[in-house]
């Protein structure tokens, strides 16, 4: 039997807009879906905030960078409407917010969208807030930064970590094992039998991402039963593997 597990990516963006409480709750409701994948930057006055690009362009009604912007302000924006009038008003969700929502229902792959010293402080704020909800078991903080993970370890060693894969070249396996880490969230393009096994069998967890259609689902399936999937689409996950 399939052991594959369904990662909603961003919550259930194929249906609500991505990073959005209305997404959580769309993942949440679906009882098969076991994980979540979020992206965490900062607001200008040090809240850790949901959402994935480092500008506000594409999927807010507001301008420029999340950087420069306060919580106070960003919180206001309409985060919603791009994606649907059903959506008009949804908000840009922080952090404690989907942990709020997301503990004991759901794990999740918190994405540290950084690079270099674009957040100082970014994952002692970040491990801070898990560690005071006690979600340390529930949580796994991912980065394709060397740097961010690091900092993770120093600030906690026993802080679950995965580093993010998208390289034509190199070796994933190796790099995760110098970095100490648990998981490794790779593109399913760049995944293939005999590193599915190598890692599974070393103890790390292994996710691809973003995986929509079902014959992409049943290949990853068909490659190892351990590889989480993580899709935009946990519905096609669904009606793949349950026929729900």
């Amino acid at each position: 039997m399939f052991k594959n597990l369904c990662v909603a990516h961003r919550g259930f963006s194929g249906k609500a807009p991505e990073n959005t409480l209305a997404a959580v709750r769309m993942a949440i409701a679906l009882p098969y879906v076991r994980w979540m994948e979020i992206d965490v930057q900062m607001s200008k006055d040090g809240v850790p905030v949901v959402i994935h690009d480092y500008s506000l362009d594409r999927t807010t009604n507001g301008h420029g960078k999340v950087k420069d912007m306060d919580w106070a302000q960003m919180k206001r924006l309409d985060a919603g409407s791009w994606k649907g009038r059903a959506f008009k008003g949804e908000r840009v969700p922080s952090l404690e917010e989907v942990l709020d929502l997301s503990k004991g229902r759901l794990h999740l792959n918190i994405e540290l969208k950084t690079v270099g010293n674009l957040y100082p402080g970014i994952e002692k704020s970040v491990i801070n807030l898990i560690s005071s909800k006690g979600m340390k078991d529930e949580v796994v903080l991912t980065s394709f930064e060397a740097g961010a993970l690091q900092r993770v370890k120093e600030v906690d060693p026993r802080m679950n970590t995965g580093l993010i894969f998208d390289s034509r070249s190199g070796d994933p396996a190796r790099r995760v094992q110098e970095l100490g880490c648990s998981f490794l969230s790779i593109s399913f393009a760049r995944l293939n039998p005999n590193l599915a096994k190598l890692l599974t069998e070393q103890g790390v967890k292994v996710m691809a991402w973003t995986v929509d259609k079902a014959k992409e689902m049943r290949r990853l399936a068909d490659m190892h039963s351990d590889i989480m999937i993580c899709t935009n689409r946990p519905d096609v996950w669904g009606d793949t593997f349950l026929g729900v």
